[in-house]
């Protein structure tokens, strides 16, 4: 079993007690620190899958191991048939993605090294997954300094969309709404091919700007 799991095991054997039904979710985008000091821990911001029309409480699900951070999301819904309200306002409240800030622990280390960030991952699978069934996908990854990290810089991946603003190439995450989520494409002429993909990279600042701004993004892969 990944330790990433047993947390939330732990909660669907309280929840056989229960009316509440563990609906396992999948992190979309996710960005971090590049750098944090060792033993202490760091926010991430992520957009998380809603459950549909049920409602319920969020759980981030976040455990960490020698290895890796993972965040394996889910929600505690009730066990019912979910009440869903009309099409205008189901787009905006179930069908858009939890924007959400979790904490990861702080990591150990003795010398500066770096840790995968990890989380669950949407793929083509049953209709009914179970929390175990859910891949676990390496979003990035995070270095560990025992002093002076560089704070200036976050990492960041997930499902991305290219997006033209003014002839700009935009870099934005799938599930989110509106420009405000998008990040400048550093190298603009680095677009070939590029529209739905999994992409990694980090946000930092540029002296000179691009498309009129200094905090970009530099797309490091995509697949």
């Amino acid at each position: 079993m990944r330790p990433a799991l047993l947390a939330a095991f732990c909660v669907l054997l309280a929840a056989c007690e229960s009316d509440l039904t563990v609906s396992p979710s999948t992190v979309e985008w996710m960005e971090w620190p590049a750098e944090v000091p060792v033993a202490v821990p760091f926010k991430v911001r992520m957009l998380v899958a809603r459950p549909g029309c049920y409602q319920g409480a969020y759980k981030p699900g976040v455990t960490a191991d020698q290895s890796a951070v993972t965040f394996a999301p889910y929600f505690l819904v009730k066990d019912k048939t979910p009440i869903c309200l009309p099409l205008e306002r189901e787009v905006d409240i179930y069908y858009s993605d939890l924007d959400t800030i979790g904490t990861a622990p702080g990591l150990a280390a003795d010398f500066a090294r770096t840790f995968e960030m990890r989380a669950a991952s949407s793929v083509y699978a049953s209709s009914s997954p179970s929390v175990a069934d859910l891949p676990i996908r390496t979003y990035g990854d995070v270095t560990v300094r025992l002093s002076n990290p560089d704070g200036s810089k976050r990492n960041a991946g997930g499902f991305a969309n290219k997006f033209v603003d003014n002839g700009c190439v935009r870099v934005q995450p799938i599930a989110a709404s509106g420009p405000a989520w998008s990040y400048v494409l550093e190298d603009q002429t680095d677009t070939a091919g590029f529209s739905y993909a999994f992409v990694r990279g980090y946000v930092h600042d540029v002296v000179t700007p691009v498309c009129g701004q200094t905090r970009v993004f530099e797309l490091l892969s995509q697949n």
